[in-house]
């Protein structure tokens, strides 16, 4: 029954990588086309109210991902850390924990809080930056 439990953990641990780094790859790819679509649009030249309205829907789009991809990505390290956690007590309680170093949860924190960090600042400068060219 062990060895079943630890595969059930084992596939939510990839359920879970492979759900953030959709998060993190979308949002970024997202951050980036946006912010040359909007950069293109203010350099235009044109200060049409068109313009204008179409470079705020996407900062809104842009605003509206970037806050699902951080809720995500914060979901995503609650629910690593629980698993983790459970695999380390279930290796403690089975004689093997000491082949699991308990701080690799405080790596996987600092990862995921850079991973928010690039998503956050791609995001902030795809929106700021074409309002600043225009």
């Amino acid at each position: 029954m062990i060895e079943r439990v630890h595969e059930h953990i084992r596939e939510e641990l990839r359920t879970n990588t492979r759900t953030d780094t959709i998060f993190v790859i979308t949002a970024i790819l997202l951050n980036l086309i946006t912010l040359g679509i909007n950069a293109g649009v203010a350099s235009g030249g044109e200060g049409s109210a068109t313009t204008t309205v179409v470079m705020f829907m996407f900062a809104a789009l842009l605003v509206v991902y970037n806050f699902v991809a951080e809720l995500g990505l914060i979901k995503g390290r609650q629910t690593r850390t629980k698993l983790i956690t459970g695999l380390i007590k279930m290796y403690d309680d089975n004689g093997v924990g000491g082949y699991y170093d308990p701080s690799l949860l405080e790596e996987y924190k600092t990862r995921y809080n850079l991973f928010m960090l690039a998503v956050l600042s791609t995001g902030i400068v795809a929106i700021a930056l074409p309002f600043v060219i225009r």
